[in-house]
Protein backbone atom coordinates (compact mmCIF):
# COMPACT_ATOMS: atom_id res chain seq x y z
CA UNK A 1 0.00 0.00 0.00
CA UNK A 2 1.43 3.44 -1.06
CA UNK A 3 1.09 5.18 2.50
CA UNK A 4 1.99 7.89 4.26
CA UNK A 5 2.15 7.64 8.51
CA UNK A 6 1.36 10.58 10.44
CA UNK A 7 3.44 10.44 13.80
CA UNK A 8 0.21 10.93 16.02
CA UNK A 9 2.98 13.19 18.68
CA UNK A 10 4.34 15.46 15.68
CA UNK A 11 4.27 18.97 16.63
CA UNK A 12 5.06 20.72 13.71
CA UNK A 13 6.43 24.19 13.46
CA UNK A 14 6.10 26.74 11.33
CA UNK A 15 9.83 26.37 9.60
CA UNK A 16 9.44 22.25 9.53
CA UNK A 17 6.19 22.07 7.76
CA UNK A 18 7.46 24.74 5.08
CA UNK A 19 10.50 22.45 4.59
CA UNK A 20 8.08 19.46 4.28
CA UNK A 21 5.90 21.28 1.42
CA UNK A 22 8.07 24.12 -0.31
CA UNK A 23 8.74 21.46 -3.27
CA UNK A 24 4.92 21.93 -4.62
CA UNK A 25 5.30 24.05 -7.70
CA UNK A 26 1.97 22.93 -9.03
CA UNK A 27 -1.82 23.80 -8.09
CA UNK A 28 -1.96 27.05 -8.20
CA UNK A 29 -2.10 29.02 -4.86
CA UNK A 30 -4.13 25.97 -3.19
CA UNK A 31 -1.02 23.80 -3.15
CA UNK A 32 1.94 26.53 -3.10
CA UNK A 33 3.01 26.97 0.44
CA UNK A 34 4.88 30.12 1.98
CA UNK A 35 6.12 30.42 5.33
CA UNK A 36 3.41 32.58 6.29
CA UNK A 37 1.16 29.83 5.08
CA UNK A 38 2.69 27.53 6.77
CA UNK A 39 2.53 30.10 9.99
CA UNK A 40 -1.27 29.95 9.79
CA UNK A 41 -1.42 26.29 9.31
CA UNK A 42 0.64 24.72 12.04
CA UNK A 43 -1.86 25.84 15.01
CA UNK A 44 -4.30 23.92 13.26
CA UNK A 45 -2.75 20.94 12.14
CA UNK A 46 -1.01 20.23 15.89
CA UNK A 47 -5.10 20.52 17.49
CA UNK A 48 -6.16 17.81 15.03
CA UNK A 49 -3.45 15.58 15.78
CA UNK A 50 -3.90 16.13 19.74
CA UNK A 51 -7.86 15.56 18.93
CA UNK A 52 -6.72 12.46 17.35
CA UNK A 53 -5.42 10.85 19.91
CA UNK A 54 -7.86 11.64 22.25
CA UNK A 55 -10.53 10.72 20.28
CA UNK A 56 -8.91 7.04 19.55
CA UNK A 57 -9.63 7.95 15.89
CA UNK A 58 -7.97 7.43 12.60
CA UNK A 59 -7.62 10.14 9.33
CA UNK A 60 -7.58 8.47 6.30
CA UNK A 61 -6.86 10.44 3.25
CA UNK A 62 -7.29 10.35 -0.62
CA UNK A 63 -3.84 11.17 -2.56
CA UNK A 64 -6.06 14.57 -4.47
CA UNK A 65 -6.74 16.08 -1.01
CA UNK A 66 -4.47 19.08 -0.38
CA UNK A 67 -0.74 18.57 1.18
CA UNK A 68 -1.32 19.91 4.10
CA UNK A 69 -3.62 17.25 4.71
CA UNK A 70 -1.91 14.48 3.58
CA UNK A 71 1.73 15.53 5.42
CA UNK A 72 0.53 17.30 8.29
CA UNK A 73 -2.70 15.27 9.65
CA UNK A 74 -2.94 11.71 7.60
CA UNK A 75 -2.09 8.52 9.03
CA UNK A 76 -2.45 6.94 6.14
CA UNK A 77 -2.80 7.97 2.44
CA UNK A 78 -4.02 5.94 -0.25
CA UNK A 79 -6.73 5.74 -3.26
CA UNK A 80 -10.20 4.62 -1.44
CA UNK A 81 -10.21 0.76 -2.05
CA UNK A 82 -7.05 -0.09 -0.10
CA UNK A 83 -7.74 2.96 2.35
CA UNK A 84 -11.13 0.91 2.72
CA UNK A 85 -9.37 -2.27 3.72
CA UNK A 86 -6.94 -0.95 5.64
CA UNK A 87 -8.59 0.53 8.09
CA UNK A 88 -10.52 -2.84 8.54
CA UNK A 89 -7.47 -3.40 10.56
CA UNK A 90 -7.11 -0.27 12.78
CA UNK A 91 -7.51 -0.03 16.08
CA UNK A 92 -9.75 2.95 16.49
CA UNK A 93 -13.12 4.10 17.67
CA UNK A 94 -13.56 6.91 14.59
CA UNK A 95 -12.36 7.17 10.94
CA UNK A 96 -12.32 10.48 9.52
CA UNK A 97 -11.83 10.33 5.67
CA UNK A 98 -10.95 13.07 3.77
CA UNK A 99 -12.31 12.48 0.28
CA UNK A 100 -15.44 12.25 -1.35
CA UNK A 101 -18.57 10.12 0.13
CA UNK A 102 -18.70 6.88 -1.56
CA UNK A 103 -15.27 6.58 -0.35
CA UNK A 104 -16.03 7.08 3.52
CA UNK A 105 -19.13 4.82 2.81
CA UNK A 106 -17.03 1.85 1.43
CA UNK A 107 -14.93 2.39 4.46
CA UNK A 108 -18.11 1.92 6.57
CA UNK A 109 -19.50 -0.96 4.81
CA UNK A 110 -16.30 -2.66 5.66
CA UNK A 111 -16.14 -1.38 9.41
CA UNK A 112 -19.79 -1.06 10.53
CA UNK A 113 -18.92 -1.27 13.88
CA UNK A 114 -16.67 2.50 13.37
CA UNK A 115 -18.09 5.69 13.75
CA UNK A 116 -16.68 6.70 9.99
CA UNK A 117 -17.07 10.78 9.30
CA UNK A 118 -16.67 12.73 5.97
CA UNK A 119 -15.48 15.95 7.06
CA UNK A 120 -15.96 18.17 3.87
CA UNK A 121 -19.29 19.12 2.77
CA UNK A 122 -19.69 19.24 -0.96
CA UNK A 123 -18.70 15.74 -0.76
CA UNK A 124 -20.66 14.54 -3.65
CA UNK A 125 -18.82 12.93 -6.75
CA UNK A 126 -19.58 13.77 -10.87
CA UNK A 127 -19.00 10.35 -11.58
CA UNK A 128 -20.79 8.44 -8.55
CA UNK A 129 -23.99 10.80 -8.41
CA UNK A 130 -24.67 10.29 -11.80
CA UNK A 131 -26.60 6.67 -10.88
CA UNK A 132 -28.68 6.00 -8.11
CA UNK A 133 -29.97 2.88 -7.10
CA UNK A 134 -33.03 2.80 -8.49
CA UNK A 135 -31.64 3.59 -12.09
CA UNK A 136 -29.63 0.06 -11.95
CA UNK A 137 -33.07 -1.71 -10.82
CA UNK A 138 -34.55 -0.30 -13.89
CA UNK A 139 -31.71 -1.30 -15.86
CA UNK A 140 -31.72 -4.93 -14.64
CA UNK A 141 -35.27 -5.43 -15.26
CA UNK A 142 -34.35 -4.58 -18.92
CA UNK A 143 -31.23 -6.33 -19.22
CA UNK A 144 -32.31 -9.55 -17.43
CA UNK A 145 -29.22 -11.47 -18.54
CA UNK A 146 -26.78 -9.00 -18.10
CA UNK A 147 -23.85 -9.50 -15.43
CA UNK A 148 -23.35 -5.63 -13.35
CA UNK A 149 -20.12 -4.27 -12.85
CA UNK A 150 -19.86 -1.27 -10.50
CA UNK A 151 -16.93 0.68 -10.32
CA UNK A 152 -15.75 1.43 -6.55
CA UNK A 153 -16.68 5.09 -7.29
CA UNK A 154 -20.43 4.79 -6.85
CA UNK A 155 -22.47 4.66 -4.05
CA UNK A 156 -23.42 2.15 -1.19
CA UNK A 157 -26.55 1.91 -2.69
CA UNK A 158 -25.55 1.47 -5.84
CA UNK A 159 -23.09 -1.20 -4.84
CA UNK A 160 -26.01 -3.46 -3.32
CA UNK A 161 -28.09 -3.20 -6.61
CA UNK A 162 -24.47 -4.90 -8.62
CA UNK A 163 -23.01 -8.44 -8.39
CA UNK A 164 -19.54 -7.46 -8.42
CA UNK A 165 -17.18 -3.74 -8.00
CA UNK A 166 -13.96 -3.42 -9.39
CA UNK A 167 -11.38 -0.93 -9.03
CA UNK A 168 -8.90 0.83 -11.83
CA UNK A 169 -6.45 -1.38 -11.24
CA UNK A 170 -8.59 -4.55 -11.58
CA UNK A 171 -11.33 -3.52 -14.03
CA UNK A 172 -9.80 -5.20 -16.83
CA UNK A 173 -9.12 -8.59 -15.41
CA UNK A 174 -12.16 -8.84 -13.89
CA UNK A 175 -14.68 -8.10 -16.78
CA UNK A 176 -12.43 -10.82 -18.80
CA UNK A 177 -12.83 -13.34 -16.36
CA UNK A 178 -16.60 -13.17 -15.54
CA UNK A 179 -18.39 -16.10 -17.76
CA UNK A 180 -20.92 -14.15 -18.77
CA UNK A 181 -20.45 -12.52 -21.77
CA UNK A 182 -23.03 -9.83 -21.39
CA UNK A 183 -21.60 -7.16 -19.28
CA UNK A 184 -23.05 -3.82 -17.89
CA UNK A 185 -20.39 -1.71 -16.79
CA UNK A 186 -21.23 1.58 -14.70
CA UNK A 187 -21.25 4.63 -14.06
CA UNK A 188 -18.14 5.25 -16.28
CA UNK A 189 -18.60 5.47 -19.87
CA UNK A 190 -15.19 6.57 -20.65
CA UNK A 191 -13.68 3.66 -18.88
CA UNK A 192 -15.85 1.45 -20.49
CA UNK A 193 -14.62 1.88 -23.61
CA UNK A 194 -11.17 1.66 -22.16
CA UNK A 195 -12.45 -1.80 -20.97
CA UNK A 196 -14.09 -2.53 -24.71
CA UNK A 197 -10.84 -1.36 -27.04
CA UNK A 198 -8.13 -3.41 -23.91
CA UNK A 199 -10.66 -6.38 -24.23
CA UNK A 200 -10.61 -6.23 -28.39
CA UNK A 201 -6.87 -6.24 -28.87
CA UNK A 202 -6.86 -9.53 -26.75
CA UNK A 203 -9.09 -10.81 -29.21
CA UNK A 204 -11.96 -11.37 -26.45
CA UNK A 205 -15.59 -10.15 -27.32
CA UNK A 206 -18.39 -9.96 -24.86
CA UNK A 207 -21.25 -7.38 -25.41
CA UNK A 208 -20.82 -4.44 -22.84
CA UNK A 209 -23.12 -1.83 -21.90
CA UNK A 210 -22.40 1.59 -20.79
CA UNK A 211 -24.23 3.89 -18.20
CA UNK A 212 -23.38 7.57 -19.37
CA UNK A 213 -21.60 9.38 -16.39
CA UNK A 214 -18.17 10.59 -16.36
CA UNK A 215 -15.48 12.04 -13.94
CA UNK A 216 -15.85 16.01 -15.00
CA UNK A 217 -11.95 16.22 -14.06
CA UNK A 218 -10.87 13.25 -15.80
CA UNK A 219 -13.32 14.58 -19.29
CA UNK A 220 -11.81 17.62 -19.09
CA UNK A 221 -8.23 16.20 -21.00
CA UNK A 222 -7.82 16.10 -24.88
CA UNK A 223 -5.34 14.82 -26.82
CA UNK A 224 -4.24 18.68 -28.20
CA UNK A 225 -2.94 19.29 -24.12
CA UNK A 226 -0.51 16.40 -24.74
CA UNK A 227 1.10 17.31 -28.41
CA UNK A 228 1.75 20.56 -26.85
CA UNK A 229 3.47 19.20 -23.72
CA UNK A 230 5.65 16.84 -25.81
CA UNK A 231 6.32 19.65 -28.39
CA UNK A 232 7.60 21.49 -25.40
CA UNK A 233 9.29 18.27 -23.62
CA UNK A 234 10.91 15.54 -26.24
CA UNK A 235 11.52 13.08 -23.41
CA UNK A 236 8.34 13.49 -20.94
CA UNK A 237 5.94 10.43 -19.62
CA UNK A 238 2.90 10.64 -20.41
CA UNK A 239 1.00 9.02 -17.10
CA UNK A 240 -2.75 9.08 -17.50
CA UNK A 241 -5.90 7.23 -15.41
CA UNK A 242 -8.29 4.95 -16.79
CA UNK A 243 -11.10 7.42 -16.29
CA UNK A 244 -9.77 9.55 -19.32
CA UNK A 245 -11.51 9.43 -22.72
CA UNK A 246 -9.54 6.65 -24.78
CA UNK A 247 -7.98 9.52 -27.21
CA UNK A 248 -5.81 10.25 -24.55
CA UNK A 249 -5.04 6.69 -23.74
CA UNK A 250 -3.71 5.78 -27.15
CA UNK A 251 -1.40 8.96 -26.11
CA UNK A 252 -0.11 7.98 -23.17
CA UNK A 253 3.24 6.34 -21.74
CA UNK A 254 1.76 4.40 -19.04
CA UNK A 255 -1.89 4.02 -17.96
CA UNK A 256 -3.10 2.96 -14.61
CA UNK A 257 -5.05 3.49 -11.35
CA UNK A 258 -3.57 6.40 -8.68
CA UNK A 259 -1.33 3.37 -6.83
CA UNK A 260 -0.10 2.36 -10.33
CA UNK A 261 0.54 5.66 -11.30
CA UNK A 262 2.65 6.21 -7.93
CA UNK A 263 4.60 2.94 -8.29
CA UNK A 264 5.30 4.18 -12.16
CA UNK A 265 6.73 7.63 -11.87
CA UNK A 266 8.77 6.54 -8.43
CA UNK A 267 10.52 3.40 -10.04
CA UNK A 268 10.82 5.78 -13.64
CA UNK A 269 13.94 6.93 -14.55
CA UNK A 270 12.25 9.81 -16.68
CA UNK A 271 13.40 13.22 -16.57
CA UNK A 272 9.96 14.37 -17.05
CA UNK A 273 5.78 13.90 -16.11
CA UNK A 274 2.92 15.38 -17.26
CA UNK A 275 0.07 13.73 -14.85
CA UNK A 276 -3.26 13.40 -16.00
CA UNK A 277 -5.23 12.87 -13.57
CA UNK A 278 -6.47 15.23 -10.35
CA UNK A 279 -3.27 17.31 -9.58
CA UNK A 280 -3.34 15.92 -5.74
CA UNK A 281 -1.19 13.33 -6.68
CA UNK A 282 1.06 15.54 -8.05
CA UNK A 283 1.30 16.83 -5.42
CA UNK A 284 2.34 14.36 -3.71
CA UNK A 285 4.50 13.15 -5.67
CA UNK A 286 6.62 16.28 -5.89
CA UNK A 287 6.34 16.17 -1.98
CA UNK A 288 7.79 12.33 -1.83
CA UNK A 289 10.07 12.72 -4.17
CA UNK A 290 11.28 15.94 -4.97
CA UNK A 291 13.96 15.04 -8.15
CA UNK A 292 10.91 14.45 -10.22
CA UNK A 293 9.94 17.23 -12.55
CA UNK A 294 6.38 17.35 -13.13
CA UNK A 295 5.23 19.26 -16.27
CA UNK A 296 1.89 20.83 -17.69
CA UNK A 297 -1.55 22.40 -16.19
CA UNK A 298 -3.16 20.80 -12.93
CA UNK A 299 -6.71 20.22 -12.70
CA UNK A 300 -8.16 20.17 -9.51
CA UNK A 301 -11.80 18.18 -8.07
CA UNK A 302 -14.25 20.94 -6.22
CA UNK A 303 -15.18 18.00 -4.38
CA UNK A 304 -11.68 16.71 -2.73
CA UNK A 305 -10.56 20.21 -2.90
CA UNK A 306 -13.92 21.13 -0.37
CA UNK A 307 -11.95 19.08 2.32
CA UNK A 308 -9.90 21.07 4.74
CA UNK A 309 -7.89 21.31 8.24
CA UNK A 310 -10.46 23.26 9.60
CA UNK A 311 -13.72 20.83 7.92
CA UNK A 312 -11.61 17.55 9.69
CA UNK A 313 -10.78 19.50 13.25
CA UNK A 314 -14.53 19.87 13.54
CA UNK A 315 -14.75 16.44 12.47
CA UNK A 316 -13.06 15.37 15.32
CA UNK A 317 -14.78 17.70 17.79
CA UNK A 318 -18.19 17.77 17.16
CA UNK A 319 -19.45 16.51 13.92
CA UNK A 320 -22.48 17.60 11.89
CA UNK A 321 -25.03 14.29 11.80
CA UNK A 322 -25.01 14.80 8.05
CA UNK A 323 -21.19 14.03 7.83
CA UNK A 324 -21.73 10.63 9.86
CA UNK A 325 -21.92 8.03 7.71
CA UNK A 326 -24.80 5.70 8.01
CA UNK A 327 -25.66 2.74 5.88
CA UNK A 328 -28.95 0.88 6.56
CA UNK A 329 -27.93 -2.82 7.02
CA UNK A 330 -29.63 -4.51 4.52
CA UNK A 331 -27.79 -1.95 1.76
CA UNK A 332 -24.63 -3.11 3.59
CA UNK A 333 -24.78 -6.60 3.66
CA UNK A 334 -25.75 -6.65 0.03
CA UNK A 335 -22.74 -3.98 -0.80
CA UNK A 336 -20.33 -5.94 0.82
CA UNK A 337 -21.51 -9.05 -1.39
CA UNK A 338 -20.41 -6.49 -4.24
CA UNK A 339 -17.57 -6.38 -3.21
CA UNK A 340 -16.88 -9.74 -1.71
CA UNK A 341 -16.97 -10.74 -5.38
CA UNK A 342 -14.31 -8.59 -6.36
CA UNK A 343 -12.45 -10.21 -3.83
CA UNK A 344 -13.06 -13.87 -5.24
CA UNK A 345 -12.14 -12.61 -8.99
CA UNK A 346 -9.09 -11.48 -7.74
CA UNK A 347 -7.83 -14.07 -5.58
CA UNK A 348 -8.19 -16.62 -8.82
Amino acid sequence: MNSIVATRSTQWTPESLFNALQHIKLGGTTCLYTIEQCQRLVPLINEINRLKKEKNAVILAHSYVSPDIIYGVADFVGDSYELSKKAMSMDCETIVFSAVRFMAETTKILNPDKTVVIPGEMNGCSLADSITEVDVQQLRQQYPDYSFVCYINTTAAVKAECDVCVTSSNVYRIIEAIPNDKIYFLPDQLMGKNVINELHKKGISKEIKLWAGTCYVHEAYDPEMIDYIKAQYNDVQVVSHPECNESILEKSDFVGSTSQMINYVKTSSAPSYFMLTECGLTSRLQLEDPSKKFVGTCSMCKYMKDNTLYNIKEALRSPKPELIVEIDDDVRKRAVTCIDEMFRYCEK
